[in-house]
């Protein structure tokens, strides 16, 4: 079985956790021994007792065989040196191992030290030249004190293959958030490829997270601090606050960060605050596994110097989108002012519309664009006439074509805007009212040739309508309206997204309930 892609994109950060814990605990390094005499295992286990660097030390595995390497390997990724013997249950089993590690496996950070004590079974010339290994010891030749050297040696280079590897992957998260600065999701891929680069400077587990100060932090209450975004173990923090998030130690090294213009440094915690030019405060907190020296500091200073520059930019991009949103749900909400009855429609339609995304596994960067589409579906009602809007008995063929006319009216409104969220409104805006078999307006669209959006936006559309009092008809019993939705999946509606909104019906009817201003 070859490791997934996936699986080898994790291995660094994976390689290099251990024990996820923000408390004083230092990682030990895994040291694998692969050989076929139990007396090997033992000495050499005893000759590195107390063997301790960069303040971690080492934990053994041990395997008899070349197969049960194998084995280990596939578990523990993060292996860091490997003490292969050569002959075991075959003449070259060390070797197939070496081989199935570094191709099968994928793994190429691991150290491999082969060990014989016949070697003239695999002269040292043709074994480095054909695989991929470290070094190539006699038995014999591995003292106490050789032992100590090559543990030295190797995990230094384990250790820098591994923070070399975290910045190529932070730079390529730099990167890309570099090139679609103004997208809705780039701050977020910007700040963890930050936290990544950090890591990679300070030889860091990738515990880390980025913290915005908020009211109480400003006059010293630090416990306000909201994390912005976090890798590793606090990979799902965003929105939390350290308080919630951080151990005892880590916060209390936060908090004095937040407080202070210096680095926090002691034990495994490094915080650091740094500051962009309108005075927002931000705190990187990084679960170390060696203490950081002086000019490590100095250099996470510089380095946070630069980054806040960027974040200044962004945060104000992020002002202007979020004024832009306030500015859509205004806009939309004037529509309701045309209509009574119509009160709350467009935050009910738009919160339905998140929780279905969410429901049907939406990213979050999606699902906040839904929310302000879904908010606006109806804009192009704004230059459809009272009269009709307000009609209490059936609409005439005339009335009824100038009514479906808001949805060409709504498009032409956003039609050539370039920003996405604009993009995303036009989807939901033009497409809400297809029908999965083809028998919607404007279009005709059909099935999945209607995007997901206006997919979703079309049941919650109906689900209010039919369940809220309008001026031409009572709210339906909810019995009435789930049977509806039974029948219409497939025909009106995409039937999968159906199946979602009914096995979750009670929290639509929550939000329904939340949002429906009680008849006076």
């Amino acid at each position: 079985m070859t490791t997934s892609d996936n699986d080898l994109m994790n291995f660094a950060e994976e390689a290099d956790e251990g024990l996820a814990s923000t408390e004083s605990v230092a990682q030990p390094w895994k040291i694998l021994i692969v050989d076929d005499e139990e007396e090997v295992h033992s000495v050499t286990t005893l000759a590195l007792t107390g063997f301790v660097l960069h303040g971690r030390p080492l934990q053994f595995l041990h395997a008899y065989t070349g197969k049960e390497s194998i084995e280990l390997m596939r578990s523990h990724a993060d292996v860091a040196l490997v003490l292969m013997d050569v002959v075991m249950e075959t003449e070259h089993a060390g070797l197939d191992a070496v081989k199935r590690i570094r191709e099968e496996l994928g793994n190429k950070f691991v150290r491999i030290i082969l060990r014989t004590g016949q070697p003239g079974q695999a002269p040292e010339r043709e074994v480095v030249s054909t695989y991929d290994i470290n070094d190539y010891k006699e038995k014999t030749e591995l003292t106490s004190k050789k032992l100590f050297t090559l543990m030295h040696t190797g995990l230094s280079l384990y250790r820098e293959l591994i923070a070399m590897d975290r910045t190529r992957r932070g730079l390529e998260k730099v990167i890309a958030a570099s090139s679609s600065i103004f997208e809705l999701r780039s701050f977020t891929q910007f700040a963890k490829g930050v936290l990544q680069q950090l890591g990679a400077l300070l030889y860091t587990r990738n515990d880390a997270v980025i913290a915005a100060e908020g009211i109480a932090a400003t006059v010293g209450k630090s416990g306000d601090l909201e994390v912005m975004v976090g890798v590793g173990q606090f990979e799902e923090s965003a929105g939390q606050t350290a308080a919630q998030v951080l151990g005892t130690e880590a916060l209390a090294h936060v908090k004095a960060a937040a407080g202070s213009s210096a680095p926090m440094i002691q034990d495994r915690h490094f915080a650091m605050r740094f500051e962009t030019k309108n005075g927002k405060g931000y705190v990187v907190y990084l679960a170390t596994d060696t203490r950081i020296e002086g000019s490590d500091a100095r250099l996470v200073e510089l380095f946070c110097q630069h980054v806040a520059l960027a974040f200044e930019n962004m945060a104000l991009h992020e002002e202007v989108v979020r004024s832009q949103r306030q500015m859509i749900m205004l806009l939309s909400g004037s529509i309701e002012e045309r209509s009574p009855e119509l009160q709350n429609h467009v935050k009910r339609v738009s919160k339905y519309a998140v929780l279905l995304g969410k429901l049907h596994g939406l990213e979050q960067e999606d699902l906040e664009l839904l929310s302000v589409g879904a908010a606006m579906h109806d804009i192009g009602k704004i230059g459809i006439s009272e009269t009709i809007l307000n009609k209490p008995g059936k609409l005439s063929a005339r009335e009824r074509a100038e009514m479906e006319s808001h949805v060409d009216r709504g498009n032409a409104m956003l039609e050539g805007q370039s920003g996405e969220i604009l993009k995303s409104a036009s989807i939901v805006v033009s497409q809400h009212h297809e029908q999965w078999d083809g028998r919607g307006y404007p279009l005709g669209l059909k099935g999945e040739g209607i995007h997901l959006f206006g997919r979703i936006a079309a049941i919650c559309d109906v689900f209010d309508a039919l369940t809220t009092t309008r001026c031409y008809k009572e709210p339906w019993k909810i019995d009435k309206v789930l049977t509806y939705f039974r029948e219409q999946g497939g025909v009106q509606f995409d039937p999968a997204l159906i199946d979602i909104f009914l096995e979750n019906i009670e929290q639509f009817i929550e939000i329904k309930t939340n949002f429906t201003t009680p008849s006076r």
